[in-house]
């Protein structure tokens, strides 16, 4: 295990991460969270909505860094176990989870002017409130750093397909993103969970494959897909918010 200090730091530009991802096709998420932690120290950070993916990849940075930091968006609409599970992991890792909050008063305007509910009335509204609650929070934190982590998989949705293992996230700045386990299944995911003892989201054993906000997530009927449950009133092409844009790639966005 490694306490990652590095005395230098620059962001990583397109040739560098286009290497990356060369030097890094086939590996393991580990052998990926290995190379971002070296090469950006405590410039990285792993974002976490506490579902199964994010603290899967939570155990295996904290197995190489210990002190790995981890950063979650509180959009003031989360389901009660959500936070439960930040204070398992919390706990079991010894992390202090860098919790992010949207602006008051943009929020409270939205409340005012719309009433709490305008995000199932349009697309537009729903992105206006992801927006403040979600979007903004995150770039204020991603703008202080040079790379962040996610539990992406491909087969999460249909926006995901594309998505590779390291890219240049043009859509905040051109910091570093790696997705460690974006080539995962559900079935390798569940079975590193179990092996590792990893904290489990209490809602993904009741039929919540994906979760967000409370009020925009619901469980999936059998056979629907995992993404069904988000935004269960859009299109499929639409269940995105605005924290994954495209990245080096140039491919469509990939987000919520």
């Amino acid at each position: 295990m490694m306490r990652y200090i590095r005395p230098t730091f620059m962001k990583a530009d397109r040739s560098e991460i286009d290497a990356a991802v060369a030097q890094l096709a086939g590996a393991d998420p580990a052998a990926v969270l290995t190379w971002a932690l070296h090469r950006f120290g405590r410039q990285l950070a792993v974002a976490s909505s506490f579902s199964l993916e994010d603290c899967v990849v939570i155990h295996m940075a904290h197995a190489i860094a210990p002190d790995i930091r981890v950063f979650a968006l509180d959009t003031g609409r989360l389901p009660e176990e959500t936070y439960q599970t930040a204070d398992r992991v919390r706990d079991k890792y010894g992390i202090a989870i860098e919790w992010q909050f949207p602006e008051r008063q943009p929020v409270e305007t939205l409340i005012r002017t719309k009433g709490l509910f305008s995000f199932m009335e349009s697309l537009e509204n729903r992105h206006e409130c992801c927006g403040l609650r979600k979007v903004a929070p995150l770039g204020r934190v991603l703008g202080a750093l040079e790379a962040w982590v996610t539990g992406l998989r491909r087969d999460q949705a249909v926006t995901r397909t594309d998505t590779p293992a390291v890219e240049l996230d043009d859509g905040h700045g051109g910091i570093a993103k790696v997705n460690p386990i974006i080539a995962w299944s559900e079935t390798e995911l569940r079975a590193y969970a179990d092996s590792h003892k990893v904290p489990v989201h209490p809602l993904h054993n009741r039929g919540y494959p994906s979760i967000g906000c409370s009020p925009c997530t619901r469980a999936t009927k059998p056979g629907e897909h995992p993404r069904a449950g988000r935004w269960w009133w859009e299109n499929p092409e639409s269940k995105e918010c605005g924290l994954h844009p495209a990245g080096a790639t140039g491919g469509p966005p990939s987000q919520g």
